[in-house]
């Protein structure tokens, strides 16, 4: 992305600092944060009193697939459909996000390995000709049950966007669908499988889990420790899920199912994400722990917006009230930054990118914020 050789200035703003709201001025230079004051000036891009936040960073949305494959059977131009999921992503003030793509496919998968490649191949296209909103890199869902997801793994490894991975197994009884019911509607609603069909590919999973997911598991670690590649858990509910996760250098720990992962994980030092739709819905659609309650005993790091770009925002000011709107813009912005190894944004500090959102407060308790514009390096985007 070309930096704008020129200064702005944003005035008239509540300020979201590290661990303040400073209502003033904020300079942009050469797309960097140049200064910060209180008081403001007559001349730039008046705020009119609206939050300015740094600009979200978004670690784990498979939102793309559904630009990509709008009906079943209807594959979409992949560029056109990068440019309309990357503009939904810029217009819910995401200026950094990771799009994830499945690696480790199951045989009713509407989407093979080839489809992931086409994204990989565009995303990395579309960033080198300046063509997106936001900054994309890419995220790898490794499904380490599949049988086939090391040569998956390695088709993808070497994309330059990539720089996270995540270790997922979704076989039912464990992890996300502890209760095979709850997995029951969910999986025969999603795929519309009869009972007969159904038990067999749970059969068929739990199987398949056994055989391929402690090998692979650790694989992919090594293979992602080796090259540099940042690695996330998922779904851990147990206490020898956290100690694995811990033994392979996971740094984040994505969507623990029960407080207990949760809070071992936090103590084993890894950073515990979950879902910003959880916050809003006020609970969990799997019926597994509340992010909310992760909150309230201090061991929610990260959120991530996963299946709606804007609950993201939406989450940041609904959990304002609980523990202060500094805070709760750092589980969007600061943390997911520093997971990532991203040490140049994530907060609104000089020598940091200008990557900033304007957002006007809830006009009501129930009523979403409003976002009124989009910078990225200093340049607006939305």
């Amino acid at each position: 992305m070309t930096r704008q050789p020129t200064e702005d200035v944003f005035t008239h703003a509540r300020i979201v600092l590290p661990d303040e709201i400073v209502e003033g001025s904020l300079l942009v230079r050469d797309g960097r944060i140049a200064d910060i004051s209180s008081g403001s000036v007559r001349t730039g891009t008046d705020c009119e009193g609206d939050h300015l936040l740094p600009g979200l960073v978004e670690l784990h949305t498979d939102h793309l697939e559904g630009h990509y494959l709008p009906r079943p059977k209807v594959r979409w131009n992949i560029h056109a459909a990068l440019q309309a999921h990357d503009a939904q992503v810029a217009a819910s003030g995401i200026t950094t996000v990771f799009d994830a793509l499945r690696v480790g496919m199951d045989e009713d998968a509407a989407l093979g390995s080839a489809d992931m490649s086409a994204m990989a191949d565009a995303i990395l296209t579309a960033g080198a000709d300046d063509a997106l909103r936001a900054e994309h890199f890419i995220h790898l869902r490794c499904e380490v049950s599949a049988p086939d997801v090391l040569p998956s793994f390695e088709a993808l490894a070497g994309n330059a966007r990539v720089r996270l991975a995540s270790l997922m197994d979704h076989a039912p009884g464990q992890r996300q669908f502890v209760d095979l019911q709850t997995y029951r509607i969910y999986y025969q609603g999603k795929s519309g499988m009869s009972d007969a069909v159904f038990d067999a590919f749970c059969e068929r999973r739990v199987r398949e889990s056994e055989q391929h997911a402690p090998g692979n598991r650790r694989a992919i670690a090594e293979r992602c420790h080796a090259a540099g590649i940042r690695l996330a858990s998922h779904d851990d509910a147990t206490a020898a899920h956290v100690a694995e996760s811990r033994d392979l250098g996971i740094a984040l720990a994505e969507f623990p199912t029960t407080l207990e992962a949760a809070r071992l994980s936090r103590e084993a030092g890894l950073s515990v994400l979950m879902g910003a739709p959880n916050v809003v819905r006020g609970g969990s659609h799997s019926g597994n722990v509340s992010a909310r309650d992760l909150v309230e005993i201090g061991v929610l790091d990260a959120l991530s917006s996963d299946y709606v770009p804007f609950s993201l925002i939406q989450a940041t000011f609904a959990l304002a009230d609980t523990i202060g709107l500094p805070a709760a813009a750092a589980m969007v912005t600061r943390t997911p930054a520093r997971v990532a190894g991203l040490d140049d944004r994530g907060a609104l500090s000089p020598g940091l990118r200008a990557d900033l959102v304007r957002v006007r407060a809830p006009a009501a308790s129930g009523t979403p914020p409003v976002v009124r514009g989009i910078w990225r390096e200093g340049r607006r985007v939305a």
